[in-house]
């Protein structure tokens, strides 16, 4: 294996570890703040921690560069972050961690219709696997029967919507290097969220939760790593490699998130061990290069 690979692998699996363990930083954030501070506190600190990258990054943009990074800070970073926290208002963090696989899926789907990607009757049928799994892991098999829960679709949308950034990142960004893109898309929902923190009740929270702090602890390290480090790490990996084979860290990020979820006493069913693997056998078909 060539150096290069290598090094695409290793990074691969550093982002598995810091994107595996968000979810649980996630659910600590829970404890104390509602699902709107604990986004907005996020992107907040993550903003914040990109600042001194912003000197390079407005020298390097260029007119052409503004609407797929208004679209990257939309759609790869401030809509995911209240979606995924309300989630986990209702779902385990593992089985949101394991959702987050349907990303390549969509990544796929949607480089076919609006990016020119040419799929394999392979990855056709992973996408329809993948969604499969998707569909058997939102409903519930309780005693009175068969229940939807609508809140996987919130993780489905996310999804969709990092899917929408990583094809933007590839086809109209690369001009740019990772830290400009992660540092200018939070220059523009930064400053709002920063506002708007001061309508929220997090300030009272911290002067009278005991956890508080705690948890503010653990959302900036979603923050920092999980969310502004992490995008710049993960746009420098998609900048020398493919968008399918960045969008495959879903493979490694569900058993990151499994094992906290785990660790944390969230009971793993025979019902979500089934829907997570027909997920991954669809991902691992939306990645492959051969045709069936």
């Amino acid at each position: 294996m060539e150096n290069s690979s290598v090094r695409n692998y290793l990074t691969l699996i550093l982002l598995a570890l810091i994107w595996g363990s968000s979810f649980i930083l996630i659910k600590r954030g829970l404890e104390v703040f509602d699902f709107i501070e604990v986004a907005t506190l996020r992107i907040v600190i993550a903003f914040i921690s990109l600042i001194p990258f912003l000197p390079k990054a407005v020298k390097a943009v260029e007119r052409k560069h503004y609407f797929p990074i208004v679209v990257t800070a939309l759609l790869g970073n401030g809509i995911p972050a209240f979606l995924f926290a309300k989630a986990q208002t209702q779902l385990d963090s593992a089985l949101v961690g394991t959702l987050n696989a349907l990303v390549p899926l969509f990544t796929l789907i949607l480089g076919v219709y609006f990016f020119s990607a040419r799929p394999s009757r392979a990855n056709i049928s992973g996408i329809f696997i993948g969604l499969l799994g998707a569909v058997f892991l939102a409903f519930n098999t309780a005693q009175e029967g068969i229940t939807f829960n609508i809140y996987i679709l919130l993780v489905v949308l996310a999804t969709i919507f990092y899917a929408t950034s990583i094809n933007v990142i590839k086809k109209h960004l690369q001009g740019l290097n990772a830290s400009s893109i992660a540092a200018l898309a939070f220059l523009i929902i930064g400053p709002i969220a920063t506002i708007y923190l001061f309508n929220t009740r997090i300030l009272y929270q911290l002067q009278t939760h005991p956890d508080a702090y705690k948890a503010l602890g653990y959302i900036a390290l979603l923050s920092v790593l999980g969310t502004s480090m992490a995008a710049i790490i993960f746009n420098r990996l998609l900048s020398r490699s493919s968008a399918i084979f960045v969008s495959s860290i879903t493979y490694l990020i569900p058993i990151v998130a499994i094992f906290w979820g785990v660790f944390d006493g969230e009971i793993i069913t025979i019902y979500h061990a089934l829907g997570f693997g027909i997920i991954l056998s669809g991902v691992y078909l939306v990645n492959s290069k051969e045709s069936i």
